[in-house]
């Protein structure tokens, strides 16, 4: 990456001479050359101040590494950010060319936000999870792709199992009582961790048996530590764990803005998303009754006209309709090559070559949704994207059992697919990937708003095209709900003081949601501020993008057309995808 970077300077700076015929041309390519060494310098640091970063978006230089979390690093890390945004503000974006004018806006925004991070959010002195990159995922990477030799992969799990003594140190002097909810999730993904170094190896160290030598002691010496860990949070942090889990009004306001990106304010999202429960509601009522009369035909006036009775009817019976354990991967597979098809026949955008692979969720990554999909980082060359499909853990009842699969049921796991995988996070990812400019920040800081507002958005395309039937389409609307629902959550949870009832009574009456997905939302609202209100403003943002490129083309309006143009621009926050589209 470092080469290909100091290509495109070196490209830039010949540029300066070709065009200094002209003052004004000069000044521009002057400008350029300077945004773009700012941006070459900040992400270089970036990756090496966060290896698990680095290695997550495929640059594997430091994949031996993991991140040091101690007050002189943080301190380092501030200094440099400081740096970095007052050269920003030395340059006129105005005068910038090309990609440069969205990427040094889209640069800035991600330094302020990590600046905000480490000096004002502080998830380091409070929340357990923050640690989570340099866990168990920092070597689950390693092993989850081929993206390098057995040897060389397993090296670097091994340097990294001898770096986990040092960071877990470093946690237990940062962590100050941490909230309740976050040291309950962060002992049960420890012990996921502990499983993982224990075992998840085996395959990756046969195939290299001359390193186990190496890897043996390291593996205890990361056990060790683990468990040491586990012990420390469930024996001495949790009894004494009572630390503010909402993150305020006045940071989540400022968290809220970085994060989205958006012109949006956070009253206009609320407003907009309790407008939006109603009329979602409606379009669920609307698209319910014709099934409840089949399944009804003798219903009177007065049951007809019962909102939530007809739509919570329909809901129970689809939910009869669905997989288990032995054929989920499978269902997921076919519906897959369903939504495929579909896409292509329906001439919805063009459908990527790059290779999509339909797996197996891991053991220590189940029970909370049950399909995900993982795009290879910007930066992997040729990498696959994975679909991942999860049976439920060995552990759980029967009856939990059951209920799962109720609410990701025949339909959902549909609206699921098109979600995760076509034509969501799967095609947009591989479209995003094509994306090039002289800098790396498109690939590297991209908008999680504009990408899982695409997917939230792709499920309505579908559905309306007819993709399922109504069957689909009712689960399309119940998952619109949600989001809905998230936002309002994000909001008067960690901006207010809505309750855990409040918050149950909401998902359940209003969301049609069961009681274990409730209960489970409401665990994770409490851990994570404002990513919940990425889903409803980039679905919204992207509806609205939609209905000004349709309004302004009028009867030249073309639906391939358009949404290949949207996704010619990397994955940048949508009004930037606005701006250069002229919608």
């Amino acid at each position: 990456m470092k080469k290909r970077l100091w290509q495109v300077f070196t490209a830039m700076s010949g540029m300066s001479v070709m065009l200094s015929g002209g003052a004004s041309l000069a000044r521009a390519a002057s400008a350029d050359e300077s945004f773009v060494k700012i941006a070459h310098a900040s992400i270089e640091e970036m990756l090496a101040a966060h290896p698990e970063t680095a290695t997550a978006l495929g640059d594997h230089r430091y994949d031996g590494q993991l991140t040091d979390y101690s007050a002189a690093a943080r301190q380092a890390e501030e200094k440099s950010l400081r740096g970095h945004l007052a050269e920003l503000a030395h340059i006129d974006v105005a005068t910038l060319t090309g990609p440069n004018r969205v990427d040094a806006q889209i640069l800035r925004v991600n330094l302020e936000a990590q600046l905000f991070q480490l000096t004002e959010e502080r998830p380091f002195a409070w929340n357990p999870l923050s640690y989570n990159d340099s866990l168990a995922d920092s070597v689950y990477a390693l092993i989850s792709r081929e993206f390098a030799p057995p040897e060389q992969r397993l090296t670097h799990v091994i340097q990294r199992l001898d770096a986990m003594p040092r960071v877990i140190d470093q946690i237990q002097a940062n962590l100050k009582n941490p909230p309740r909810v976050h040291t309950e999730t962060a002992v049960k993904q420890v012990k996921g961790a502990i499983s993982l170094v224990q075992s998840g190896f085996d395959d990756l160290v046969k195939q290299v048996p001359a390193l186990q030598p190496k890897f043996a002691p390291a593996q205890q010496k990361a056990v060790a530590a683990l468990t040491r860990y586990q012990t420390w949070l469930e024996k001495d942090v949790l009894p004494q764990a009572n630390g503010e889990f909402r993150l305020g009004a006045e940071k989540f306001r400022k968290k809220l803005r970085y994060l989205l990106d958006s012109e949006l304010s956070p009253e206009e999202i609320l407003a907009r998303a309790e407008r939006d429960l109603a009329t979602t509601t409606d379009a669920l009522y609307a698209t319910a009754l014709p099934l409840y009369k089949k399944l009804n035909a003798s219903a009177d006036a007065a049951t007809l006209a019962d909102q939530p009775r007809v739509i919570r009817a329909v809901f129970d019976k689809l939910a009869e309709n669905h997989a288990d354990d032995t054929t989920v991967v499978a269902r997921a597979k076919e519906i897959t090559a369903a939504a495929t098809d579909f896409v292509r026949k329906h001439e919805i955008v063009t459908v990527p070559d790059t290779p999509l692979k339909v797996i197996v969720l891991p053991e220590f990554r189940r029970g909370v949704a049950i399909a995900y999909c993982e795009s290879p980082g910007a930066l992997e060359p040729n990498g696959e994207t994975f679909f991942l499909v999860s049976p439920t853990p060995q552990d759980w009842t029967a009856a939990r059992k059951l209920s799962f699969y109720r609410e990701y049921n025949e339909y959902m796991l549909h609206d699921l697919t098109v979600h995760e995988a076509m034509p969501g996070h799967y095609l947009q990812g591989a479209h995003s990937n094509k994306f090039k400019a002289p800098t790396l920040v498109r690939a590297v800081y991209s908008s999680g708003t504009f990408v899982e507002g695409w997917a939230v958005y792709t499920e309505r395309v579908m559905a309306d095209t007819g993709f399922g039937g109504p069957e689909v389409k009712m689960q399309q609307l119940k998952m619109r709900l949600r989001a809905i629902i998230n936002a309002i959550l994000d909001q008067k949870v960690h901006a207010g003081n809505m309750t855990e009832k409040e918050a149950i009574d909401l998902m359940m009456q209003k969301g049609f949601q069961e009681e274990g997905e409730a209960v489970g939302k409401w665990r994770r609202v409490c851990q994570s501020s404002t990513q919940l209100s990425s889903y409803f403003v980039g679905a919204i943002e992207h509806d609205d993008m939609r209905a000004a490129a349709e309004k302004k083309e009028g009867t030249a309006f073309n639906l391939k057309h358009y949404h290949d143009r949207v996704l010619a621009f990397g994955s940048p926050a949508v009004k930037y995808v606005r701006q250069e589209l002229g919608y």
